[in-house]
């Protein structure tokens, strides 16, 4: 799902593909138009910095990316679409985040966002015609300079190659190159010549991260830097009512002690004095309404909500639903239940600012540039271009840094000091103060004929709108990141498929897979509960709903073949299955597990994805693990819980990640498509949770309908 239908038409149009040079220190400089209107590209706004690839004197080649890397590998497979059309050595491009700029505008998503899975399908058409136009230009003015027809020219390894021998590096000929015109329209190569894209490829930022060169947000250090820490109330949304930092001012280090909006920030010359001074800092507070609120409120409040409030069709309904449950011969209902959830990533908030003389320098991990310079511009009365913004590696994003609370804050208390400040968040800062995956529930309803396949189907999911919160979207609206996997691929003649928005009063934000995972742990363990219902085999029922759909038909069937589906698994085991398609990628996932005192271990999961074209199969293969384990913590293990607004879970003892020991053995088979790139930084973690689930109920008859399965499986 996109967020395009609430960005206004001028940001979210793919407009006609342009470009702008500039000569910048003697190189070509190359910015490739995004969703800017013509009257902005008129006034020149699309020049520098505004662009894509630079190509020096020395010939080195950097390609400014405009997508965070957070572990995806978009410091790799950017500049592998770069690098096919340049005709280059990929270990030759250099990679720098870019800044802030129109020009970076993800168009699946309406702003300079990395997120949804978009990175790969947003670049995959742009960063190729970003690349044959550079090679265009700099064959051109190799021609022009050596008097003979670009036709019996090729640009190859950095360089252009004329007849008699005669070569020229690409520095050599960016000047040149940078004042000719900039064709319109290019000729990108066929796939079947591709000698960098769809190749496994080592990561670029590998050695760097293993050498302790590669920078994030933690390792940033200024001249004249000093450190803080930031007392919050304990119940989000609280404000400081009065405090004394008598005590706090007299420990070593302390610099000073400032008041924020969010908190009190205790400032010191380490981050351990600063961490440690906070902790003698006596603080009052008004904790508003959030202290009201508990786990059981919230569920109560949700399902009311979903009996009274504002019905959103997600699409249109399909026949009468209604009707055809009164006359099926079979119905059956059920509700599921997801709780909150926290991001958890491996390096807490933290971000340095440096305020002086009214303008600001921005350093460290973000998933959103133009939200954090938009939102230091409001807090500090400052205009966009008194700001600079640097991304720094990301330590984990998940969604938790497009929000931009930490980013203001370190903002706010550097000009408060008067001083370079890195704000770093304590783990137990992180957990408590998140902006957490919505809790939410899945009622469903269905019908089945004599013969036991569905002929009606009723979805509803209601839950907070987190798109309402981060980007104003107008109450009673579809908020398609709430419908995401709501709709199933299965052939049901009468369907309705419906969302409720109920704001439970906690802040919330996106995590990875958003609500794939809400809705697909829903509907692919109620089609298990259909498939019994009719005295079905899981699969077989499946497969036989899924005629009219052949990509999904195909990674169901190769991932039960991988599985050894209606085969007997090793002794004391059981098997699941679950399909799901999330941005673009098809996917089946068969879960192999035991269970032993009401606690699951997942020996296996076997996975069978169709992304369509891949640029970095490597990188495929590592984003599914990833995804795998990031889910599995969440289905066994995780939730966030409330007592009077507080946030019970602090640290990874009582909210754990999966260890090593605990991973399952992981078979991915990715299938070869010819299709546009798929998204797939995020699919598998939704997946995993049903498929689960499904192998749950295969071992103990037990169906679990609220996660996490280790704390509710004795419930079922």
């Amino acid at each position: 799902m996109t967020i395009t239908s609430l960005v206004s038409p001028n940001r979210r149009t793919f407009l006609k593909t342009s470009s702008a040079l500039t000569v910048a220190g003697g190189g070509l400089m190359l910015g490739v138009s995004l969703g800017v209107p013509s009257a902005a590209q008129a006034a020149g706004t699309l020049y520098t910095p505004n662009a894509w690839v630079h190509i020096a004197d020395d010939n080195t080649i950097t390609l400014l990316s405009a997508r965070s890397e957070m572990g995806q590998g978009v410091y790799t497979s950017m500049p592998m679409l770069i690098a096919e059309e340049l005709n280059v050595d990929l270990r030759k491009i250099k990679v720098a985040i870019a800044p802030p700029g129109k020009v970076y505008t993800n168009a699946l998503l309406g702003a300079q966002i990395t997120g949804g899975s978009t990175s790969v399908r947003d670049g995959w058409e742009k960063l190729r015609i970003a690349g044959a136009q550079v090679r265009t230009m700099l064959v051109s003015a190799a021609a022009a300079k050596w008097n003979v027809d670009a036709s019996k020219l090729k640009a190859e390894n950095g360089m252009v190659i004329g007849p008699n021998g005669k070569k020229a590096t690409y520095g050599s000929l960016a000047e040149a190159a940078s004042k000719l015109p900039v064709p319109e329209k290019v000729a990108l190569k066929d796939p079947k010549d591709f000698t960098v894209i769809g190749k496994p490829t080592k990561r670029l930022d590998t050695p760097m991260k293993v050498n302790g060169t590669a920078e994030f947000g933690i390792d940033v250090k200024l001249p004249g830097m000093v450190y803080a820490s930031l007392q919050q109330c304990p119940v989000i949304g609280g404000k400081v009512t009065s405090f004394d930092a008598a005590k706090a001012k007299a420990m070593p280090g302390v610099i000073d002690v400032v008041q924020i909006p969010d908190g009190v920030a205790v400032v010191a010359d380490s981050y351990w004095h600063a961490y440690k001074a906070r902790q003698a800092l006596t603080v009052q507070w008004d904790e508003g309404p959030v202290a009201a609120i508990s786990n059981a409120s919230m569920l109560d409040g949700i399902r009311k909500a979903a009996d009274s409030g504002k019905v959103i069709a997600i699409v249109p309904a399909k026949g009468d639903a209604t009707g055809a449950m009164k006359g099926a011969a079979k119905t059956l209902k059920a509700e599921y239940v997801s709780p909150l959830l926290a991001h958890a990533t491996l390096e807490p908030m933290n971000f340095t600012a440096d305020y002086k003389n009214g303008k600001i320098l921005l350093i460290g991990p973000t998933q959103f540039q133009q939200g954090a310079e938009g939102s230091v511009a409001a807090a500090l009365g400052l205009k966009p271009e008194d700001i600079t913004l640097k991304t720094t590696f990301l330590g984990g994003g998940f969604g938790r840094r497009l929000e931009l609370d930490f980013i203001v804050q370190a903002a706010q208390i550097s000009k408060a000091v008067g001083k370079p400040v890195k704000l770093i968040w304590s783990r137990e800062d992180d957990t408590t103060h998140d902006f957490y995956r919505p809790m939410a529930v899945n009622q469903l309803s269905a019908g089945l004929g004599a013969d036991g396949k569905p002929v009606a189907l009723n979805f509803k999911v209601t839950s907070q709108s987190i798109t309402q919160r981060a980007f104003g979207l107008p109450k009673d609206t579809l908020d398609p990141f709430m419908a995401e996997a709501g709709v199933m691929p299965y052939d049901i003649p009468n369907s309705q498929y419906d969302l409720v928005i109920h704001d439970s009063g906690l802040r919330v934000g996106y995590w990875r897979s958003v609500s794939h995972a809400l809705n697909a742990f829903a509907n692919e363990s109620f089609v298990d509960e259909m498939a019994l219902a009719a005295g079905k085999d899981p699969y077989a029922y499946r497969m036989s709903l899924l005629e009219k759909q052949p990509r999904f038909a195909n990674v169901l069937k190769m991932a039960a073949d991988k599985a050894g589906w209606g085969t007997p698994p090793p002794a004391g085991r059981s098997r699941g299955i679950a399909l799901m398609e999330g941005y673009d990628t098809y996917m089946a996932q068969v879960a192999e597990v035991s269970v032993k005192d009401n606690q699951v271990t997942v020996h296996k999961i076997t996975t069978v994805a169709d992304l369509g074209r891949m640029v970095n199969p490597d990188t495929v293969q590592a984003q599914i693990q990833s995804s795998i384990v990031f889910g599995l913590s969440a289905a066994l293990n995780n939730q966030i819980t409330l007592d009077k607004g507080r946030v019970q879970q602090t640290n990874f003892g009582d909210y754990p990640v999966l260890r090593m020991h605990e991973s399952p053995v992981m078979d991915i088979t990715l299938v070869p498509s010819t299709e546009k790139p798929g998204g797939i930084g995020e699919p598998a973690t939704a997946l995993v949770a049903p498929a689960v689930a499904n192998a749950v109920f295969a071992a103990t008859g037990k169906r679990v309908r609220t996660l996490p399965l280790n704390d509710n499986l004795a419930k079922a």
